[in-house]
């Protein structure tokens, strides 16, 4: 792997973490060496994306709680996600705000009573808009990969939407499944 070059695993970013401890994207990066990083530059309450709704089981024009972060890693942008929550869930806590949630999302849900047991992922390469190519630094042509990520609570109820955008060239997606 080289040092543009990102290997992602998903399972750490769905588990709460021990109390004190850091974000699973911050002890990832750190694991290997790395320097982890990311910016949240909006958060608020607004009415759900038709995607969004989708993905969240809301109905048209539901309202959602979005975290929009640029991911870093050595100081170089190499992801942009929006994190979005069904406002029920989320409005009035620091998901709403824009400071870093210690532990991170994943544990503050959990401490709230809102614990993933179910995830479903869809991958897909297509052109980035040109905010993305801007953001991501990325050359004319070069296309990115969308991860978008549905989590499910016990009772199969979505509390969680992930659509992340990441240059292809720059990263890969790795998957461990377990039966059983």
């Amino acid at each position: 792997m080289s040092d543009s070059e990102w290997i992602s695993t998903s399972m750490p970013y769905l588990t709460p973490r021990a109390a004190g401890a850091a974000d699973a994207w911050t002890e990832e990066a750190q694991g290997t060496g790395r320097q982890a990083g990311q910016r949240i530059v909006h958060a608020g309450q607004t009415v759900a994306p038709a995607f969004v709704s989708l993905m969240l089981g809301l109905t048209d024009g539901g309202r959602v709680v979005v975290r929009r972060r640029v991911i870093e890693l050595d100081g170089e942008p190499i992801e942009l996600t929006d994190t979005y929550y069904p406002a029920d869930i989320a409005a009035g806590t620091p998901l709403a705000d824009t400071g870093k949630i210690r532990g991170g999302a994943v544990t503050l849900l959990a401490s709230l009573g809102h614990v993933g047991v179910r995830v479903v992922e869809d991958v897909t390469a297509r052109v980035p808009s040109d905010e993305e190519r801007e953001q991501l630094r990325l050359c004319a042509g070069e296309p990115v990969l969308q991860l978008a990520r549905t989590t499910y609570d016990a009772a199969n109820r979505a509390i969680q939407a992930d659509v992340m955008v990441m240059p292809s060239g720059r990263g890969q997606l790795r998957y461990e499944i377990r039966i059983g």
